[in-house]
């Protein structure tokens, strides 16, 4: 994965600090379980972890007058909402959203976050960004199968628009997209002739083998982004 090169990490350290926001309405959606599996793994591996769950907390995704950025007043000061959650973000060391896919693109609720809190002058829009050498994962769970042919056009499609368009253009130092394909327990894909195929619920052990391959995927994800802040840069 390409990053700008650049390294603020201070390894003198003892203790480092995750943000872990998730997007998803429901405590007992699979999004939430991978999430709490990821603060796990996190934390095993000696993160102080900060859970900032959008919708348990009343976030609002709707732009509005006091966030709209004023492109004259890098300095404005924006609601207290969103000060308070990008102190949260300045406070971490990794960013880690866990989301399900819609639309080959981001919820609602997590694209409403980075409207209002990745603001002007905030996220971007100095010369020395703010959040320069902060490091993110993205772990996004998608109804389509892993064979189906529209998997590396989605991945492409979020690689281009969460690591380019978004992290490494508010300095992150390092971005990486972990796509969790096949998390539907009835799986979908199109025939050759576009038609929709959705295939009757797994069940029994067919849908535990199938729930612990996602586990084992997200697992292999958070494992991957955190062995690459190993790499010299």
């Amino acid at each position: 994965m390409p990053h700008n090169g650049i390294d603020h990490r201070n390894s003198d350290r003892q203790t480092r600090n995750a943000l872990v926001v998730v997007a998803h309405h429901r405590s007992d959606s699979l999004t939430a379980h991978i999430a709490r599996r990821t603060i796990t793994r996190l934390e095993e591996a000696g993160y102080r972890v900060d859970l900032l769950d959008l919708r348990a907390e009343g976030f609002d995704p709707r732009m509005n007058d006091a966030d709209q950025p004023d492109w004259g007043n890098r300095e404005k000061s924006y609601s207290p909402e969103v000060h308070t959650h990008m102190d949260r973000m300045l406070a971490a060391d990794v960013v880690v959203a866990v989301f399900p896919v819609y639309w080959a693109s981001l919820p609602a609720l997590l694209k409403g976050w980075v409207d209002r809190v990745w603001n002007y002058g905030l996220a971007y829009g100095r010369s020395k960004p703010r959040l320069a050498g902060k490091r993110m994962l993205w772990l996004g769970l998608g109804g389509l199968g892993l064979d189906d042919p529209l998997v590396p056009f989605m991945q492409e499609t979020l690689e281009g628009q969460l690591n380019m368009g978004i992290a490494y253009y508010c300095g992150f130092s390092y971005s990486a997209v972990g796509l969790l394909f096949d998390a539907e327990e009835r799986r979908q894909r199109l025939d050759a002739d576009g038609q929709l195929l959705i295939d009757e619920p797994t069940v029994g052990a067919e849908r535990a083998a199938q729930y612990a391959e996602l586990e084992r995927r997200a697992d292999g994800f958070v494992t991957d982004f955190l062995a690459a802040e190993a790499v010299p840069v």
